[in-house]
């Protein structure tokens, strides 16, 4: 019994982690090939009910040849990039900050921000986005739309990153701290200029990867009525009683940009020399 379940345990750990030989290989084809038509017959039944609920007809379409359309859509597209740049570049600070905090070595202050980029990592931005909506209007307080979604979005990010420039802090040996200290440098100076390069260095994939998710945060744009991309992409709903084509064309546009991202990820991660799983 024992013997068969060590078998079992080494094909498992082969099929893993050993390149495949030829039959595994022709699993390998077989498998790739129903995936393939699995998917091909999905893509064929969507299309199908598509055309028999008549969301295929002209009129769901024609308007996406006119140019007033693509530039509303640009419109929203410029907002969204503003808004996520925008909450990158806050996240980016105040992850830092927090960072810097919990690994000061002063016990309050490192309470305080663990309390914090917890926090900011429990809480979703979706909930920070009403808090922003409706706390600041009850205290007389009048904040941009353009705010309301940027900062929740930001202050979301920012527990993460700061998780994220903590493991780069970690990364970096040991023993070129103790190398640097040795040599009479300060601790604010061994972590300007040993540790922060190197853990910069090593976090910039994530970095750039987390501003996917920075971007997917502000397509709740609706709730504090920003026209960013899926705003803008709503009113053409709307307008022109247009669901499906209007989300297709704005998935893919989401699709693309993510991508881009991902490439450029990857892109930076070549150049800096940091290994990614791609």
């Amino acid at each position: 019994m024992s013997r068969r379940a060590d078998a079992r345990t080494r094909s498992m750990r082969d099929a893993l982690y050993e390149a495949p030989g030829p039959r595994g290989r022709r699993r390998i084809a077989v498998g790739t090939a129903i995936a393939a038509v699995a998917v091909v017959a999905l893509v064929v039944l969507v299309v199908r009910q598509f055309y028999v609920t008549g969301q295929l007809a002209p009129r769901y379409w024609s308007f996406l040849a006119r140019w007033s359309t693509w530039r509303f859509l640009l419109q929203g597209l410029l907002g969204t990039v503003e808004v996520a740049l925008t909450a990158g570049v806050i996240a980016l600070v105040l992850g830092m900050a927090l960072m810097l905090g919990r690994t000061s070595g002063v016990r309050p202050l490192s309470a305080v921000c663990r309390a914090v980029t917890d926090f900011f990592r429990g809480v979703p931005s979706l909930l920070l986005i009403y808090f922003f909506f409706f706390v600041p209007a009850q205290l007389g307080l009048k904040m941009p739309s353009f705010w309301m979604l940027a900062l929740p979005v930001a202050l979301a990010a920012s527990g993460v990153l700061a998780e994220v420039f903590r493991a780069g802090v970690n990364a970096v040996p040991k023993g070129q701290v103790e190398a640097a200290l040795s040599i009479g440098l300060s601790r604010a100076q061994v972590l300007r200029h040993v540790v922060l390069p190197q853990a910069v260095r090593y976090v910039i994939p994530s970095l750039i990867a987390q501003l996917v998710v920075v971007v997917k945060d502000t397509t709740v744009a609706y709730v504090v009525s920003y026209p960013d991309l899926m705003q803008n992409a709503r009113v053409l709903i709307t307008s022109y009683d247009a669901l499906v084509s209007m989300y297709l064309v704005v998935a893919v546009i989401y699709i693309l940009i993510n991508y881009l991202i991902n490439k450029a990820s990857v892109y930076v991660a070549d150049r800096t020399g940091v290994k990614i799983i791609r």
